[in-house]
């Protein structure tokens, strides 16, 4: 079988498969807990029922225009205005199949090969293969001073005659950290003057705990709309927990939307009117499920992160936002039952049927993502498993499922 250089190089998605094996694992009957999946756990907002409700009562599912339909559009227009303080035309934005592919739409629109692409770490998994499929080249920055919050200065530095964009996900999957407003001040300055894209992944815009507020990049900038080097990405999956609708948007420029639209026309044709009516009734329906669920998710911090503090040898930031933390495992590394991060989550799926993911894959080796958007008990039992299988202070004895099990390898 021939397979092209370029699909061979990109790699399997750890979130996805980790997913996978877990369901597999709970088929069986296993006790597993999934730490891994970035998934809200309530239940579809009935303003997004009942809207996708009407659409198929109705019976017109047809196409619509490639960039959205025009409802849907206009419900993004208000939810600008409402939480960017931005006015924007429907020429501005592009519904698409989840943030995932407006981001891919946009990349794909940017980039020439060998262009470079400045990602900082931690990032999201999917930012470097998006940058590599389009045949550029992602360009990591890494702090360097133990913490998650990057450095503008290293940001400048990185930048070279092919630095084409740079990406901003704050507030950061998976680390959880809000960056500050002077930061993306500077960010969006130093962008404006070198004509660089600043593409903003705001997902979790409205995730943030203790009052703080992500500050949108459009507050840093008195450039029009049209002249302007931000571009936002942002969709429905985790402010109204609607992961598996897929319905996502990009407002930039006019003239990339335009070509934006035409890569749609040719890949999706467009996105489903059913599943753009469900969006659009949650953006336009009451905004308390994106409270309760931001509520939900303060508490759930809290509580993981006073478990995992008492874990020993483990150091872990506390989180100012989304539904992640990313606890530094480095303490237990390398060790006889882990070289890596990679085999540290596979060793505790084994033995704890916990599961989570290596930080390897955001640019974060030695670390582990752990998703805080189940329930309490669930966040405390796995805890309470991984101490077990890790932490020698630990009682030497655990109840997994109906299982009772004893810790052999320390």
């Amino acid at each position: 079988m021939s397979i092209s250089q370029l699909a061979r190089n990109i790699a399997e998605s750890p979130t996805l498969a980790l997913n996978e094996e877990a369901r597999l694992l709970r088929e069986r009957g296993e006790a597993v807990i999934n730490l891994g999946i970035g998934e809200p756990k309530n239940k579809t907002p009935i303003a997004a029922v009942l809207s996708s409700a009407a659409r198929l009562t109705g019976g017109e599912v047809k196409y619509t225009p490639p960039d959205g339909a025009p409802s849907m559009k206009k419900a993004i227009i208000r939810y600008t205005e409402e939480n960017y303080d931005r006015l924007v035309a429907p020429e501005n934005v592009i519904v698409s199949y989840g943030a995932k592919q407006s981001l891919y739409n946009v990349l794909f629109t940017l980039l020439n090969p060998q262009d470079e692409v400045i990602i900082l770490a931690p990032y999201w998994v999917s930012y470097p293969e998006m940058v590599k499929m389009c045949y550029a080249v992602p360009v990591i920055v890494t702090p360097l001073d133990g913490t998650f919050q990057p450095r503008f200065e290293d940001i400048e530095r990185a930048v070279s005659g092919y630095t084409k964009a740079i990406i901003i996900n704050s507030p950061n999957n998976p680390s959880g950290c809000v960056f500050e407003d002077e930061f993306i001040a500077k960010i969006v300055d130093f962008c404006e003057r070198k004509h660089i894209y600043l593409i903003m992944d705001d997902i979790y815009h409205r995730l943030v705990f203790d009052g703080r507020h992500a500050t949108p990049a459009y507050h840093f900038t008195k450039v029009p709309l049209e002249d302007s080097m931000v571009i936002v990405v942002n969709g429905v999956s985790k402010l109204y927990g609607m992961t598996g609708f897929r319905i996502g948007w990009a407002i930039a420029p006019r003239s990339l939307v335009q070509v934006m639209t035409n890569v749609q026309a040719q890949t999706t044709s467009c996105t489903s009117v059913v599943l753009q009516a469900a969006a659009e009734g949650a953006l336009t329906g009451l905004q308390n499920v994106v409270e309760n669920l931001r509520l939900a998710f303060q508490n759930n911090r809290d509580v993981i992160y006073q478990e995992l503090k008492s874990f020993n040898g483990l150091r872990v930031q506390k989180p100012d936002g989304t539904f992640y933390i990313l606890p530094d495992f480095r303490a237990f590394l390398p060790s006889a039952q882990a070289r890596d991060s990679v085999e540290l989550a596979r060793f505790l799926l084994r033995k704890t049927m916990v599961v989570t993911v290596p930080g390897r894959d955001f640019g974060m080796e030695g670390h582990l993502r752990l998703s805080f958007a189940g329930t309490i008990k669930e966040l405390t039992t796995a805890v309470e498993r991984m101490k077990w299988a890790l932490d020698p202070n630990s009682p030497n004895e655990i109840y997994i499922g109906d299982r009772k099990l004893i810790r052999d390898w320390m």
